[in-house]
C-alpha cells in the first residue's frame, strides 16, 4: 500500500539551504530573512546531516538557542520536538513549528523514518510586533497543516527565489514568508472547524457568498441548499465567523466599495452599481455606518494621505 504524502505531488528538491546577510536596507524593511533551506534525512541518517554555522548547529544532548523567528515543516517523516516552553511532542508529516529567539528547542527525526523538513529564518521590527500580538503561541509552537500544497509552493518559491538571488529579492522573500506566516495563522484560527460537519458547511457558505458578494443572496435559500435550518445556519455562521450572513455578505460590499474609492476613478454612483447597491444613499448610508466617513470624504481623505 502506497500512503500518499505532500512530496509526492512535486518533484524532488535536493538539499539546500543558505545563510543571507542583512543590510540596513532590509531592517528598515521591517522584516528580513536569515535563512532558508531544505534537508532531506534518510532513515537511521545523522541529525543534522550537514554542516551549519556554528552558532546555528543543533545536537539532540545539548539543544540549541536562536536569536531569529523560525517555522520548521516536516512535509515527510515524522520525528520529535520540545522547547523551554513545551514539552516533548511528535512531529508528524504536515506539521509546522515554531522556534522562538532566546527559548532553548531540540528537535530530530525518528531514525526509523527520517523526514524531510524545510525551513525559514526572520526577524524584524514588524516581525516582533506581530509575534507578540497573540497572532502566535509562543506555549503550542505546533500547527498541523495536512496536505496541504500551498506551503510547499511557498518553501519552493522561497528558496528558489533565493538560489536566483535577482536584484530586490531581500524584499520579495519577506513577502512569501508573510504569506507562509498568514497561511499559518489562517489555518490555525480554523483548525477547530477542519473536521467538524457544520464547520465545514459554513466554510462552503463563505465561499459561496465571497464567490458573488456584489449580488443579493437569499441566505434563507443558501441555508436550505446547505440543509440546514436558517437559525442554525445563522448561529453557526456567526459563532464561527463573529458575523451575521447578511452582516458578513454587507462587509464583504463595503470592503470592496473602500478598495475601489482608493484605487480607482469610478464615481460614486458607479461604485455603489459595481458593489451591489441599489441606491447611492443607501449606499453611503451604511458605508458612513461602517467607517465613520461618507463615500466621499473617504477617498478625499486617502487622497490626502498620498
Amino acid at each position: 500500500m502506497h500512503f500518499f504524502v505532500l512530496s509526492d505531488i512535486f518533484p524532488p528538491m535536493q538539499t539546500y539551504f543558505k545563510y543571507l546577510n542583512v543590510t540596513t536596507v532590509e531592517e528598515r524593511w521591517g522584516m528580513y530573512i536569515t535563512t532558508v533551506g531544505y534537508s532531506k534525512v534518510g532513515p537511521n541518517d545523522d541529525y543534522p546531516n550537514q554542516e551549519h554555522p556554528s552558532s546555528h548547529q543543533l545536537t539532540w544532548n545539548r539543544g540549541r538557542i536562536l536569536n531569529d523567528y523560525y517555522i520548521v515543516f516536516i512535509s515527510k517523516g515524522e520525528g520529535i520536538f520540545e522547547s523551554a516552553l513545551s514539552p516533548a511532542a511528535d512531529a508528524v508529516a504536515g506539521t509546522c513549528f515554531f522556534l522562538y529567539p532566546g527559548v532553548w528547542h531540540r528537535y530530530k527525526p525518528d531514525h526509523k523514518s527520517g523526514w524531510e523538513e524545510y525551513w525559514v529564518g526572520f526577524n524584524g521590527y514588524y516581525i516582533e510586533q506581530l509575534m507578540t500580538n497573540s497572532f502566535f503561541d509562543r506555549q503550542s509552537p505546533f500547527v498541523y497543516l495536512g496536505l496541504n500544497k500551498d506551503i510547499l509552493v511557498l518553501f519552493r518559491n522561497l528558496i528558489e527565489m533565493v538560489q536566483a538571488s535577482l536584484t530586490g529579492y531581500p524584499q520579495q522573500i519577506a513577502g512569501i514568508t508573510m504569506q507562509i506566516l498568514g497561511l499559518i495563522n489562517n489555518v490555525a484560527l480554523h483548525r477547530d472547524y477542519n473536521n467538524d460537519p457544520v464547520g465545514k458547511l459554513i466554510a462552503k457558505a463563505k465561499f459561496i457568498i465571497q464567490e458573488s458578494f456584489e449580488n443579493t443572496i437569499d441566505m434563507q435559500q443558501l441555508a436550505k441548499e446547505l440543509s440546514m435550518s436558517y437559525s442554525s445556519f445563522r448561529k453557526a455562521f456567526k459563532q464561527i465567523t463573529g458575523e451575521s450572513p447578511n452582516q458578513y455578505h454587507l462587509s464583504l460590499r463595503l470592503n470592496r466599495a473602500r478598495d475601489l474609492l482608493t484605487s480607482t476613478v469610478l464615481k460614486i454612483n458607479e461604485i455603489a452599481e459595481h458593489t451591489g447597491f441599489d441606491s447611492v444613499f443607501y449606499f453611503s448610508k451604511m458605508f458612513k455606518k461602517k467607517n465613520g466617513v461618507s463615500p466621499k470624504s473617504y477617498r478625499s481623505m486617502e487622497e490626502d494621505r498620498s
